[in-house]
């Protein structure tokens, strides 16, 4: 696919402010320069921005319900209820459960947690689950990352004497269900000053306001973050705001003391010893905690997150990591599967977005299947599969635009949907599939912007390459943790060459590994280019290009410097 650039050279006023912040912050007009473009522009946004404080989390008692939430919470242990944490079978529930769990286990025995079957009760609050609860004396359900639309269920709960607190992060609907206390930061009369939290999130503030309001010290939460920053990077939230506190300090958490079971799967994903990031947790360690949820039951994934012992937490790391390589064969093969179909169908050949369906898909995999789909064809994207007559599935989207009012659009043919702007889980009746279908490809034809079709990189800045160098790899760090709303910052050299030895890699020989120098300077950077081989022969003609790239360290040896290489085109 044709990747377009978007790039604007910074105005004489823009480097001129960059300029003035960097004499102020004693850095780099680069680092300055970036600072700006995220938002940051006098020195005591920069110093927060760079020292994120725990202090400066916001007061979670600002939450709608906080209040009547730790009032039943501390009601439920005074009259020694049985408890139950119940959550979402992907990483962000996971981890939401294991947080929560772990934290009052410290302070009351009598809990236990439950994460529901994907095949055989499906997303969300289960009746199954509801009736587990009543037939084990439960009396309070604390739900993480789902429970929002559970209007019917949480109504058959309160039936049997069960009472629910929601802890969601997902769009609610105008009706709310009837739990004692709803958390969630999206209701539409939220006082909370931050909308983005994810599920683990919501779950954490419950956690800070039940410790606040017991007089139990901020530093017995402090173990925890390492589930937030996990949580945070594998949801995909935008990392800023009180997401990049919780994220900076759990990721440092991550790298010097772990939890038992998060240090079970570093070693099993062979990332001890390397500072890890959060490309390591969406890359490496998230995908092995949603395996559990994907092939069997996301219980296993908690009981890891939870274990405390080192032996029987690596044993449960290798079978989690065993399932994930069963994800990754099933995952192959439905993707490829899929783009038959595409390629095949006709009727989808012109269409702005992407509809399939096939029985024999597995339901934990749909959604990896319609995320690959949208990065390759670049449409909004639905993948369902088809179980006694009930379809289900994910939907999946491009930047910019809103899947989620896709859907919602739709929603008088649909079982139930729930989700965000970028991603939705959804059911419906087989039959109701083509006038989804139909439904759901009009509503993004009118919808969608004609620059929402074509992937675009956004590039931070020019530079040349003896801009480039071991301070200005420090300076960079100094920008993390990356996600959504901080992404790491993309940089364009143009007229760059060969410097005669560069040559594709790889085990099916579709990587280059590069050796460049740029037309004003005769320093030499060495890069790698994934996935992009394509590009040899031109590479190896002697012309010029133009590369758009990322600075990383390599991993390999420590303090050099790699170019990143995400695109490459022939010089203008």
């Amino acid at each position: 696919m044709q990747l377009k650039w978007n790039y604007e050279p910074p105005t004489p006023e823009k480097q001129q402010a960059a300029n003035e912040l960097a004499e102020k912050i004693g850095a780099s007009p680069i680092l300055a320069g970036l600072l700006i473009q995220r938002g940051i522009k006098t020195e005591s946004a920069a110093k927060r921005f760079f020292r994120p404080m725990l202090n400066e989390l916001i007061d979670p008692f600002l939450m709608n319900d906080m209040d009547v939430a730790v009032d039943r919470l501390n009601d439920a242990m005074g009259r020694k209820e049985r408890i139950m944490v119940y959550g979402d079978y992907d990483v962000d529930g996971c981890t939401a459960v294991a947080l929560v769990y772990k934290f009052l286990q410290q302070f009351y025995s009598n809990i236990d947690y439950y994460i529901p079957n994907r095949e055989g009760e499906g997303y969300g609050v289960s009746r199954q689950g509801i009736d587990y609860a009543a037939e084990n004396g439960v009396k309070l359900i604390i739900v993480l990352d789902c429970g929002i639309k559970a209007i019917d269920e949480i109504a058959y709960a309160k039936q049997r004497g069960i009472d629910f607190i929601i802890c969601d992060h997902h769009v609610p609907d105008d009706e709310l269900p009837p739990a004692v206390a709803i958390l969630n930061p999206k209701r539409t009369d939220s006082t909370y000053p931050f909308k983005q939290l994810c599920g683990c999130g919501v779950g954490f503030k419950l956690m800070q306001a039940f410790a606040k309001n017991n007089g139990i010290p901020f530093s017995r939460l402090i173990p925890l973050l390492d589930f937030c920053a996990v949580s945070i990077a594998a949801d995909l939230v935008p990392v800023v705001g009180e997401n990049r506190i919780l994220a900076f300090h759990g990721l440092k958490l991550l790298n010097q003391s772990p939890s038992i079971g998060l240090k079970s799967i570093i070693e099993i994903c062979g990332l001890t010893n390397r500072e890890l990031t959060m490309s390591d947790i969406v890359f490496k360690i998230g995908p092995r905690i949603n395996a559990s949820g994907r092939m069997m039951n996301g219980r296993e994934a908690v009981e890891l997150l939870v274990e405390r012992d080192m032996q029987k937490a690596l044993t449960q790391a290798l079978r989690i990591n065993e399932l994930n390589e069963q994800r990754k064969d099933v995952d192959k093969q439905m993707t490829e599967e899929a783009n038959e179909i595409v390629a095949r169908l006709e009727s989808q050949q012109h269409m702005q977005s992407i509809v399939l369906y096939d029985e024999g898909w597995k339901k934990g995999v749909v959604g990896i299947v319609a995320s690959r789909l949208t990065e390759l064809y670049f449409r909004p994207t639905v993948v369902l599969t088809i179980i006694d007559g009930i379809a289900s599935g994910s939907a999946r989207s491009v930047a910019g635009f809103d899947i989620y009012d896709a859907v919602k659009s739709c929603r008088d043919l649909l079982e139930n949907f729930g989700g965000h702007t970028y991603a939705v889980g959804l059911t419906l009746r087989q039959e109701n599939i083509p006038e989804f279908r139909r439904r759901f490809q009009e509503y993004v034809s009118q919808h969608i912007l004609p620059e929402q079709t074509q992937q675009t990189m956004e590039v931070d800045m020019a530079l040349d390459f003896h801009d480039i160098s071991k301070r200005l790899l420090g300076e960079l760090k100094r920008l993390a943790p990356h996600g959504p709303g901080n992404e790491k910052p993309l940089f364009l050299t143009r007229n760059v060459y060969d410097y005669g030895t560069s040559k594709v890699v790889g085990r099916h020989q579709e990587h280059i590994k590069l050796e460049l120098v740029d037309s004003k300077s005769a320093v030499v950077m060495n890069g790698i280019a994934f996935g992009q081989s394509a590009a040899a022969h031109y590479i190896k003609s002697k012309r010029s290009f133009d590369i758009i790239y990322t600075i990383e360290e390599n991993s390999y040896k420590r303090g050099e410097i790699q170019l990143q290489i995400e695109d490459i085109k022939p010089s203008e």
